[in-house]
């Protein structure tokens, strides 16, 4: 959470705007119980506790203020009241105008003619703030500054944790001190207070307003100095500063910083060159394999807006903080109708292979470390034989805190060195980087130094980092193989019949065509279909079909509402197929076509760094996503074929995630179900329902399923019901006795969330971390998804770092073995190879053995294997 630190902020730049002070100074409580809080407690047990959302944000707050040389004034034993009570009445003594900034209005008892009291109040979205000297106090309230502790005393104060005397309200406070003047004067004359109930209340509660009185009393003596010289209101905007607001996204107040963080990026960029001549940037590439550790960025872009091949346009090279080199390679294209031999004649007018050859043979050994960003993409100009000699910071980055949106060089550099770097939006704007070496070459040079100088100088940080969090093997031996076989796997790419695609598009558009006209005759009139809002009034207006749920746009249409419909209501289930059907059409028949490329395949994104469970992703296209569920769905993979002389081989993992459940819960119950080799839910139906074996029925089976798979997602009692169409009762009772069956899963779920709630993450069995923020949250929805999260995290986590291992384990043996079959897709527990006919055992075997033996669990990881001519026939 951030929110409290933004406003805190935001309100502090509006008061040093308009005050222009010659000094400030900001107070904290301190965590150890001062005298009020003592009072508090012997009065009541217990004092209101700073809410977790705020007490987390705190030492941020102290963080920034720190890097803005913002004085820090804190004393144990005192409340910050105190503090700035002190400070202000000396700084009076001294001649000094003080404005005291704070929410909270017991300070109102320190307004004089030279103190200003000053509360932000947020109205409407804006911030307003509320200025009281001493005369605003008697106007507003009718009391003078001192005699406002006397008023707080009788009326009290919930939120400060003064009790103050029941039944007397602020009107009735006040009007007893506008005529009483005072808490003695108004206790000498108790007995004439007309109102029975006030008299009383008074009367029977004077301990109360007594100790009202001394927990509303600011303590204005205490004995702490403010150093005036070291508070001085000036050099607020420091690099580190800028470093932590552009850490913590508040985009709005960097602006503040940017002319004194200029200063800063340009200390380092001092030692940035660019090196023109090829020969002598050769010689440096020779220079660097001699070197221990050097970053490296090669900066790509495709060749044009239609292909996804890209070309290298520049070498960043950083040696050390003195040395970091920039090359941009030439790509001048020949004139058309100009003679070859006039090529061949001159020196060649593409210097890629040259450059290329010297980056091999640079990457080639792993005596030289190289740190880069985003290591895949450059994959086509290193040596590939190994990963043992490159460091992704990106990976790291993203290993470290898997939460992010994005992973960029600023935000590494930000964020791991504490330094400021420009951005590729503020330095790019809508060029690419072809462009900006056009128009403007030391922007692009500084932009890829920076890159290089990054890379080496993140790599021990982030190294380091990753050791102390236990992940530094999960990235040497996982993450960074991994890098190399998700490459391989988009070079290969996977074959599609373009004919096919078509025809299974036109066979769609058939089928919709005719669900159209069959919704629109049972409605009895034609519609947008498409349109929720036209759609939800034919369904609930038109049709009368109850079960309606309106909202301020009108009838929900989402699918869960029309799925509780779809039994009884054929335009319903009509209607859910219609809009499968057109998502499959555009998602797909339409939208795999655009990703066909010359070679007649299409090579999708793998990413590693965008889940925050650590599974892998797929983009531009999502081969990962392809519908399951329906048959038409299901038919779109026999579009995806092997090149001749092969087939493909699928393999996918049985229940893996049940499987890991089973493991690290260490039940002996769900071990022993998975060791019978028998049907698991079957198994887990009898025990749960109290059946044999052999007599339990299909509805059975089908409940012990989706409590089986909902119990690794941390599924609610009201998820099941809605999931098997039960009432919420008959749903906990089914998990309930799900738990007496698998006592030992109960225990290992809820040390997860408890785990999670101490530490602030989760850890799969392989050491990968997931933060999870919300478990702090004062917000219930948010706090139970958390520990849904905490519950499934790990499962789902481990089973992603497992069909990770398989992948490194079969594409190494294949490439081992010299053999022609190749790994070309992964997608969440499956593998697919594009089989070479003849290898077919030999790749069996491969498959086989290495995913059962990807990791040492309590129960064996089975696969489900099958080959076939196309995706659809092998799965």
């Amino acid at each position: 959470h951030t929110n409290a630190i933004y406003g805190f902020l935001n309100i502090m730049f509006k008061i040093l705007e308009e005050e222009k002070p010659e000094y400030l100074a900001v107070a904290f409580d301190v965590h150890a119980p001062t005298f009020r809080h003592k009072m508090y407690e012997a009065y009541k047990g217990t004092r209101k506790p700073m809410p977790e959302e705020l007490r987390e944000q705190v030492p941020v707050m102290k963080e920034i203020l720190k890097a803005m040389h913002i004085t820090i004034m804190e004393q144990a034993g005192l409340e910050a009241d105190d503090i700035l009570g002190t400070l202000a009445k000396k700084a009076e003594q001294a001649g000094l105008e003080v404005s005291l900034v704070s929410g909270d209005r017991d300070l109102l008892q320190i307004a004089t003619d030279h103190i200003k009291i000053r509360i932000p109040k947020t109205k409407q979205g804006r911030t307003e703030i509320e200025d009281y000297y001493a005369a605003d106090v008697l106007a507003a309230y009718q009391v003078t500054p001192l005699q406002f502790i006397e008023l707080k005393a009788l009326m009290g104060d919930t939120a400060d944790n003064i009790p103050g005397v029941p039944k007397v309200g602020e009107k009735t406070a006040q009007a007893l001190m506008v005529e009483y003047g005072s808490l003695d004067n108004i206790y000498a004359h108790v007995e004439e207070i007309s109102k029975k109930s006030i008299r009383e209340s008074l009367i029977e509660h004077k301990d109360l307003a007594d100790l009202s009185k001394t927990l509303a009393t600011i303590k204005t003596d205490c004995e702490l100095q403010l150093d005036y010289e070291q508070a001085r209101a000036e050099g607020f905007y420091t690099p580190e500063a800028y470093t932590l607001c552009k850490r913590l996204e508040f985009k709005n107040l960097l602006g503040r910083f940017e002319k004194d963080a200029a200063a800063n990026d340009s200390k380092i960029a001092e030692s940035f060159r660019q090196i023109e001549d090829k020969k002598e940037f050769l010689q440096y590439l020779k220079k660097a394999q001699k070197q221990k550790e050097i970053g490296l960025w090669l900066i790509t872009e495709p060749v044009d807006a239609t292909t996804k091949k890209e070309e290298l346009l520049g070498v960043a090279l950083s040696m050390s903080d003195e040395e970091t080199v920039f090359y941009a390679l030439t790509h001048e294209k020949e004139p058309e109708g100009q003679l070859s031999l006039f090529a061949e004649a001159v020196e060649s007018v593409d210097d890629t292979a040259e450059i290329t050859e010297a980056l091999q043979e640079l990457s080639a050994g792993t005596d030289t470390q190289i740190a880069t960003f985003d290591v895949k993409h450059q994959y086509d100009y290193l040596d590939r034989s190994s990963t043992e000699q490159y460091f992704d910071v990106l990976i790291a980055a993203y290993l470290l805190n898997p939460l992010k949106n994005d992973y960029d060089m600023e935000a590494i550099a930000s964020e791991h060195l504490g330094i400021l770097i420009p951005g590729r939006a503020e330095v790019f704007g809508k060029r690419d980087f072809r462009t900006l070496l056009s128009e403007d070459a030391g922007k692009a040079m500084e932009y890829a130094c920076y890159g290089a100088y990054v890379s080496r100088k993140g790599k021990k940080v982030l190294k380091d980092k990753l050791e102390a969090a236990g992940m530094k093997c999960l990235m040497e031996e996982m993450e960074m193989p991994l890098s190399l076989v998700l490459y391989d796997m988009q070079k290969e790419g996977v074959a599609v019949k373009r004919e096919e695609l078509k025809a299974y598009g036109d066979a769609l558009v058939a089928r919709i065509e005719e669900l159209e006209q069959s919704i629109h005759t049972q409605a009895g009139t034609e519609f947008n279909i498409n349109s929720p809002k036209q759609l939800g009034e034919v369904l609930f207006e038109t049709m009368q079909i109850p079960g309606g749920k309106k909202t301020k746009t009108g009838y929900s249409t989402a699918a869960d509402v029309l799925e509780k419909l779809s039994a009884d209501y054929p335009i319903v289930r009509d209607i859910l197929e219609y809009r499968g059907l057109t998502k499959l059409k555009s998602t797909y028949a339409d939208g795999l076509a655009a990703f066909i490329e010359e070679d007649g395949r299409i090579h999708t994104n793998f990413n590693q760094t965008i889940t925050a469970t650590g599974r892998i992703s797929s983009t531009e296209p999502n081969l990962q996503n392809i519908p399951m569920r329906m048959e038409l769905g299901r038919q779109i993979r026999k579009v995806f074929i092997p090149r001749e002389g092969y087939e493909f081989m699928d393999a996918d993992y049985s229940q893996i995630e049940l499987r890991v459940l089973a493991h690290m819960s260490g039940d002996e119950q769900l071990i022993d179900a998975y060791r019978q080799e028998e049907d698991i839910h079957r198994i887990t139906a009898s025990k749960v329902f109290h059946t044999p074996f052999e007599q339990v029925t299909d509805l059975q089976r089908r409940n012990a399923k989706a409590v089986n798979f909902g119990i690794v997602y941390g599924i609610s009692s009201f998820g099941l019901s809605q999931d098997l169409s039960i009432s919420k009762k008959e749903a906990a009772q089914y998990i309930e006795q799900y738990f007496a069956t698998y006592p030992k899963v109960k225990e290992f779920i809820d040390k997860l969330v408890a785990d999670a709630k101490e530490k602030g993450y989760t850890e799969t069995m392989f050491g990968r971390r997931r933060p999870i923020p919300e478990l702090s949250s004062s917000n219930f929805m948010q706090r139970s998804f958390g520990e849904r999260v905490a519950m499934n995290a790990p499962i789902q986590g481990t089973a992603a770092d497992i069909i990770k291992i398989a992948m490194i384990k079969v594409w190494k043996a294949l490439k081992e073995e010299g053999l022609k079959s190749r790994l070309i897709l992964q997608v969440h527990d499956e593998l697919l190879i594009e089989t070479a006919q003849e290898e077919e055992a030999r790749v069996r075997e491969i498959l086989t053995e290495n995913m059962k033996s990807a990791a040492d669990l309590a129960v064996t990881l089975e696969i489900d294997l099958h080959t076939g001519n196309n995706w659809y026939e092998a799965k």
